[in-house]
């Protein structure tokens, strides 16, 4: 995709996802890039509304150099990439059932909600939670890189962390599928809220694994 086409991708997303309630006000931000540069959300934009000739362009050496001021994040999506080389699109958002997730208490520090559905299984993975900090804390890049380098360790690498009271990090290899996983995510937060239903069995994951490659 170049990187035109990655601009307006970022902007159609963003306001997908923000019709659609996945994020408010002026929270949360987007990322991608190429194999030179990166392209992130301005600080304090809203979603909804972005600008494509308005997004920050910073280069490999995480200067930049085009663009509305960067999102105070960048820290943390530069991290990722450097953890996560499959990475080409970073999704963080404030969504609501996963904040409120944080809040009442997560499923365990490891996995924040359980296996309910064989789609959270094959399309999100482990989400570990990564304890408050205050909104771009550099504190925070380090630790997700930590998570992503663990996971890999264990042969199941992860698509995604949560902030603790801030909300979800995500990443895929395109917008689109970054965008997917953090709707899948949140969809299974208010479904746990909702139901603390019994998770699917290790028979059930290990037919997953098995049939559709999961990463469980």
């Amino acid at each position: 995709m170049t990187p035109q086409a990655l601009r307006s991708e970022i902007c159609r997303v963003g306001a997908s996802l923000y019709m659609r309630g996945y994020v408010h006000a002026s929270a949360g931000n987007i990322s991608a890039r190429t194999d030179t540069i990166t392209l992130i959300t301005p600080t304090d934009a809203c979603l909804g509304t972005l600008e494509a000739t308005r997004l920050a362009e910073v280069n490999a050496h995480g200067e930049q150099t085009t663009g509305d001021r960067a999102s105070k994040t960048l820290a943390l999506h530069r991290a990722v990439y450097a953890a996560e080389p499959e990475a080409r699109c970073v999704i963080h958002t404030h969504a609501t059932h996963l904040v409120a997730l944080t809040l009442a208490g997560v499923w365990s520090a490891d996995d924040i909600v359980p296996p309910l559905t064989p789609y959270y299984v094959m399309k999100v993975g482990h989400v570990p939670l990564i304890p408050y900090h205050r909104p771009g804390d550099p504190a925070v890049a380090a630790l997700v890189a930590q998570r992503i380098a663990r996971a890999h360790e264990r042969g199941a690498p992860i698509r995604a962390v949560m902030l603790e009271r801030l909300g979800p990090v995500v990443w895929h290899r395109t917008p689109a599928e970054a965008s997917a996983v953090l709707e899948e995510l949140e969809e299974t937060a208010r479904l746990w809220l909702m139901t603390k239903a019994v998770p699917l069995t290790d028979a059930h994951i290990a037919e997953l694994r098995t049939h559709f490659d999961a990463h469980w």
